[in-house]
């Protein structure tokens, strides 16, 4: 109690709240801007977070994470162009609703919906909390070794529908973990003779080279035509009778949404899809979906926004990140010293209810700045590519040259850069790439501990710990289940033809 308390006292501090409302504008900013997303955002704006305490940062990045998805549906709804991945559900219906002139409606209900799903997942993250607690001290080397070896094979959902694409991305992440000196034996790795790698590959030159300079050479190779701005009417607060039709989905995606955010590596595009098709399948109203239904719009609403609390629980409480933007804010906490995992319920958990008070806060900023001022941030989505662009190359530029003042760093964006364009012309994604990238200094270190625990007796050490072993075979199912499907499938096909 005494930690809650503590970390909702953060709100009584100005900067604290300035960063907030600062976090929120700049989320619902970029949101609203089709092509850069949340995480391309996060990216950006991580070194300017390097100097401040952990519970500034993660204030500040967290409000843009919250207020990105809801940013996302202002242009999904009125120029059927999310501007982040997350929103696409809502472009289904919401856009529909705008050409038969209900885009204000539309635009109330989306705020109201995607306020209630964050605030729902808060309110689960805040209770649950206390539960992830107590599994804190029956975490050791071992167990944090099965727990990264879990989220790498996470990896295999995370990005493109290729695993094993995703896979092979995780394990160049992996192998990029090893360069620099090994603090164990002395010796530098994978150097090549340059000073910049010794201290390993910067964190904040790889994401945003992967995320904000690939994307900016893979939108640079395509025609971006202006989008035309549908008209509307004024933002209009849902009524009674809207919110009757609607109670269903809206409960049904925040559920859905904090339950697939809980879930390594699916985060708020998959929890948006899922709310939209569970809304569709359980609406009393099928008819109206395909040509402008409000709970459509609502329930995928609702669902990425809860999706957006859950993806934190992951990458909080056990160090593996929930979605490819928590695997940035991951990046970031690493970077200032915290060490996220199950022990950071016991030794800072005044950070983690600070964390839980400042999204609550921006879910709620961004319900009144939405409902005033939606109209204004469509009109975002009309900044030409040409301006636009330019002026996140920049950004890039200077957020990996402050980092650690090293023109190194910047050479290592561009070629992470250019790494992050191939990556998309060929159907890899990035997001695995940081994950392993993350998670493969986590691995190597744990292991090391553990080998130094056990001794000889590695495999009797490991025996001995029936949490490591769990997650040891929850990690081969996950990996072996889908292929043994696949091929029982193939199989029974042509014992079926020949019956």
């Amino acid at each position: 109690m005494e930690a809650f308390l503590g970390g909702m006292a953060s709100l009584g501090d100005p900067f604290v709240v300035f960063m907030i409302l600062a976090g929120t504008l700049i989320g619902i900013t970029v949101g609203a801007l089709p092509g850069i997303s949340g995480s391309t955002t996060i990216a950006l704006m991580l070194p300017l977070t390097l100097g401040l305490d952990p519970v500034v940062s993660l204030a500040f990045l967290g409000s843009i994470y919250c207020a990105a998805n809801f940013g996302g549906s202002i242009t999904a709804i009125l120029v059927n162009a999310p501007g982040d991945p997350s929103a696409s559900a809502t472009a289904l219906e919401g856009y529909k609703m705008a050409e038969r002139g209900e885009a204000g409606m539309a635009l109330g209900m989306s705020a109201v919906a995607s306020a209630i799903g964050g605030i729902f997942s808060v309110v689960v993250m805040i209770i649950a909390a206390p539960l992830l607690s107590r599994a804190a001290y029956n975490f050791g080397p071992p167990e944090y070794l099965a727990l990264a070896l879990f989220g790498l094979s996470m990896c295999a959902a995370v990005g493109s529908d290729n695993p094993l694409k995703n896979l092979i991305a995780a394990a160049l992440g992996v192998l990029l973990a090893t360069v620099g000196i090994d603090l164990t034996t002395g010796v530098e790795r994978y150097t090549f003779g340059f000073y910049d790698l010794t201290d390993g590959v910067s964190f904040v030159a790889a994401l945003i080279g992967l995320f904000a300079v690939g994307e900016m050479l893979d939108q640079a190779t395509q025609q971006m035509g202006k989008p035309t701005l549908l008209k509307m009417d004024a933002v209009r607060v849902p009524g009674r009778a809207e919110f009757r039709k609607c109670n269903r989905s809206i409960w049904l995606g925040s559920v859905i949404g904090t339950l697939v955010g809980v879930l390594p590596a699916l985060g708020a595009t998959a929890a948006a899809l899922i709310g939209y098709n569970e809304t569709r399948r359980w609406s009393k109203h099928k008819h109206e979906f395909g040509h402008g239904s409000i709970e459509g719009v609502a329930g995928p609403e609702a669902a990425n926004n809860a999706a957006v609390g859950g993806c934190m629980v992951p990458t909080l409480a056990l160090g593996i990140p929930g979605s490819a933007t928590t695997a940035i804010i991951l990046a970031g906490l690493i970077v200032q010293g915290v060490r996220p995992g199950p022990h950071l319920f016991t030794e800072q958990p005044t950070l983690l209810y600070a964390v839980f008070a400042s999204m609550l806060a921006a879910n709620i900023l961004y319900l009144v700045i939405g409902l005033g001022a939606a109209k204004l941030f469509a009109r975002i989505s009309l900044i030409p590519a040409s301006l636009l662009w330019p002026a996140v190359f920049v950004l890039s530029v200077i957020g990996a040259y402050g980092a650690n003042q090293s023109m190194g760093d910047v050479w290592l964006m561009m070629g992470f850069g250019i790494l992050g364009f191939l990556f998309r012309r060929i159907g890899f994604s990035p997001a695995p790439l940081i994950m392993g990238l993350v998670l493969g200094a986590m691995v190597e270190e744990s292991l090391k501990q553990s080998l130094l625990i056990f001794g000889d007796g590695v495999v009797a050490g490991f025996a001995g710990r029936p949490i490591a072993l769990v997650l040891f075979a929850i990690t081969a199912v996950g990996l072996l289940a889908p292929p043994a499907y696949r091929l029982l499938s193939r199989m029974r096909q042509p014992q079926a033809r020949e019956v």
